[in-house]
């Protein structure tokens, strides 16, 4: 399927707020690909789906966990926010045809990370977080850190999440930590 193509059928899928936001995150990781000299069209279809997911409700979404085989563990389970990550690299496989294994990664790992990251999942993960339509308090020094060193990009923009999800009394996905702790320590 071309990107023509899964723009028309994400467009269907996708309340306008969250299509407009796929659409900046496909600009920034992009933009970020040509950068870093990462591959551009991974980084365009993997900008552009890794939200596919997202407009579920919580049933729906452990229906479609069930369908495609996703074990939850314990905190994505009760974290709902963390699922559209997993069903959006099942659905970028079943429903737009995609079939390579680093834009799977790249979407699957968008909301929690992992140690040792490749570039595109770097990418994404960065993308979502700095793309032109996102304000709030630290965005601008992210973005500059964003087009410099993707790696403080990471750690600033975990340790930002680190705090939010403190500040509201929610779990903290562990891959997180480690994701941080990995970058961290480099």
């Amino acid at each position: 399927m071309n990107v023509d193509c899964m723009q028309s059928k994400l467009k269907e899928m996708l309340l306008e707020k969250r299509y407009n936001h796929s659409m900046m995150v496909k600009e920034t990781a992009v933009e970020l690909a040509h950068l870093f000299g990462a591959d551009v069209k991974k980084a365009e279809i993997a900008g552009l789906l890794h939200d596919c997911a997202k407009n579920f409700t919580k049933e729906e979404m452990f229906e479609l966990c069930k369908k495609y085989g996703i074990n939850l563990d314990n905190i994505s389970a009760n974290q709902t926010g963390l699922i559209h990550a997993y069903l959006g690299a099942e659905m970028a496989k079943d429903l737009f045809e995609v079939d390579d294994e680093e834009i799977y990664d790249a979407i699957f790992y968008h909301t929690v990370g992992k140690p040792n990251m490749s570039l595109l999942t770097k990418i994404i993960y960065i993308a979502d977080a700095i793309e032109p339509l996102r304000h709030y308090e630290g965005v601008e020094r992210l973005r500059e850190l964003a087009h410099t060193d993707l790696d403080k990009a990471l750690v600033y923009q975990i340790d930002m999440t680190i705090k939010s999800v403190l500040k509201k009394g929610s779990l903290l996905h562990p891959n997180t930590v480690d994701t941080r702790n990995y970058y961290l320590s480099r």
